[in-house]
C-alpha cells in the first residue's frame, strides 16, 4: 500500500512559499500480535473499568485529568485543550538557518520527506539546492495534529528531509548520570592499551552500507508466520484510498526572483516564537500578511 501524506501544507521562509505534503521517513517493522483466550481462540478485549464500582465505563463518561499529587486530579474540560492548542497553520516555518553539526544526536525524533506538490518543483528545487551549496539547514516550526515541534528541514540527495526535534526539556543530559569524568589516568588506562584498542579499531573501519544489515529475528519469526499462513489459511485487509491535495492548496507558477529581492530587502525574519499575547498578536499580523499577498497575487492574475 502507498504511503498516504501526513498533511499537505507549505515550506515558508521569507515570502517564499512552496506547496509540499509531509510524507512518512520511517518504516515500522515491528510484528504485533494479539492476544486470545487458548480455549477458543477469541480475543481478549481490554475494557474500561471503574476501579470502585468494577462497572464498565462508556467512552462519553470517559474524561481527562492530571494528578498533581499522589491520589489528588484536576479534571480538563475540553475547551481547556482547544485553549493550549496551537493554532493548526500547515506550514514548515523557517525561523532561521544553522549548521545541522550543531544540534546533537539526541535531539532527532522522527524523520519525514517533503514532496512537492504539482507544479512546485521550482520553488523546491532553489530552497534544496541553495542549503546544499551553504551546508546549511532550516530551524523551524511545524504544527501536525495537535502539537507544535521543532524541526529541522535539510537537504538529502533529491529530497528535502524534515526531521523533528526533541525541545530541551525532553532531552536528559548527561550530568544526571555518574559518568567517569576524570582524567583517563585515575582509572588507570595506559598509553600502551590506548595504542592497541585504536589499532583495533582502525582495523576494524568500514563504511555505512545500510542495506548489508537485517533484523534476522524479524525476518526468522516472519517465515514461520509465513508457514502458519500457508497451513491453516489468512485473510488480507483492503487497501485504503490515496490521501489528495486540499483544494486550497497553491500550485501557480511564482516569481521566486522578486519574492527573494523583496525578503532581502525587508531582511525579514520570523522571531522566535512568543508566549501569551503577544504571540496571539504576531500570529495575527502573520496572518494579515500572508491575506495581503493572496489578494495582490489574485489581482495580478486579474
Amino acid at each position: 500500500m502507498a504511503a498516504r501524506p501526513i498533511w499537505s501544507g507549505t515550506i515558508t521562509f521569507g515570502l517564499l512559499n512552496i506547496p509540499v505534503q509531509l510524507m512518512p521517513g520511517e518504516r515500522h517493522v515491528d510484528l504485533h500480535f494479539r492476544m486470545l483466550d487458548s480455549r477458543n481462540n477469541a480475543r481478549i478485549r481490554y475494557e474500561r473499568v471503574n476501579e470502585e464500582t468494577g462497572d464498565e465505563v462508556p467512552w462519553k463518561e470517559v474524561v481527562k485529568a492530571f494528578e498533581y499529587d499522589n491520589g489528588n486530579y484536576v479534571v480538563l474540560e475540553k475547551e481547556d485543550f482547544e485553549k493550549a492548542a496551537p493554532e493548526s497553520t500547515e506550514s514548515v516555518d523557517i525561523e532561521a538557518f544553522i549548521d545541522a553539526g550543531d544540534i546533537g544526536p539526541e535531539y532527532f525524533e522522527r524523520p519525514y520527506y517533503l514532496v512537492p506538490a504539482k507544479k512546485a518543483e521550482k520553488g523546491y528545487v532553489l530552497l534544496r539546492e541553495t542549503l546544499k551549496r551553504l551546508k546549511t539547514a532550516g530551524l523551524a516550526r511545524v504544527v501536525i495534529r495537535t502539537r507544535e515541534y521543532l524541526a529541522l528541514v535539510l537537504p538529502r540527495d533529491d529530497a528535502l528531509l524534515l526531521l523533528l526535534l526533541r525541545y530541551p526539556q525532553e532531552v536528559v543530559t548527561d550530568d544526571e548520570y555518574a559518568l567517569p569524568d576524570k582524567k583517563i589516568s585515575v582509572y588507570r588506562v595506559s598509553q600502551k592499551e590506548l595504542d592497541m584498542a585504536e589499532t583495533l579499531v582502525k582495523s576494524m573501519v568500514g563504511k555505512w552500507k545500510p542495506d548489508e544489515y537485517h533484523d534476522d529475528f524479524r525476518e526468522r519469526l516472519t517465515k514461520v508466520i509465513e508457514a502458519r499462513i500457508k497451513a491453516k489459511g489468512g485473510v488480507r485487509a483492503p487497501a485504503a484510498e490515496e490521501a489528495a491535495m486540499p483544494k486550497n492548496a497553491s500550485t501557480n507558477v511564482v516569481d521566486f526572483m522578486s519574492l527573494l529581492q523583496k525578503s532581502i530587502k525587508d531582511n525579514k525574519r520570523t522571531p522566535a516564537k512568543k508566549s501569551g499575547s503577544a504571540a496571539k498578536k504576531a500570529g495575527h499580523r502573520t496572518t494579515a500578511r500572508r491575506k495581503s499577498s493572496t489578494r495582490k497575487k489574485a489581482a495580478k492574475r486579474s
